[in-house]
Formats: C-alpha cells, sequence, structure tokens
C-alpha cells in the first residue's frame, strides 16, 4: 500500500488503536482481583477467568480467518 491510505484501512488503524488500548487496560484490571488482601476467590474462579479469555481470543482469530463467524463468548461466575 502506497502513503496514500484508504479511508477504511485509516478508520481500521483508528479502531485497532483505541479497541486493543482498552482491552490491554481492562485484563489488567482483571489482573487487579487477584489481591487477596482486598478479594477472595477460589481457584477455580480463576481458571473460569482465563478459560473465557482463552476462548475470547480464540473467537477474535477465527473472525479474522472467516469474518462471516460471529459467535458470542458470555462469562458468568457463580458462588
Amino acid at each position: 500500500m502506497g502513503p496514500i491510505q484508504t479511508d477504511k484501512r485509516a478508520k481500521f488503524l483508528e479502531l485497532a488503536q483505541k479497541r486493543m488500548s482498552n482491552a490491554l487496560h481492562d485484563i489488567r484490571l482483571v489482573g487487579n482481583l487477584s489481591n487477596r488482601s482486598a478479594y477472595e476467590y477460589t481457584e477455580k474462579d480463576v481458571q473460569k477467568m482465563v478459560k473465557a479469555l482463552e476462548e475470547g481470543i480464540t473467537e477474535m482469530k477465527m473472525r479474522f480467518r472467516n469474518p462471516a463467524s460471529t459467535g458470542r463468548i458470555e462469562f458468568k461466575i457463580e458462588d
């Protein structure tokens, strides 16, 4: 691609930057839940959270390979 970007490319770059920054920030916030002096959780809770994040990344990869796939991963943690 030459020095002139298409509108679609420029929009992708703008949104990718913003959404990736937000996603990484939110993942760091989830990591803050590891503070045992502030929160109580089980290893099972942690495994559920990690599994949900891994499934979300797998879903994202699949959508880049096949944009028609539109599965949605829901997360629910129960006592």
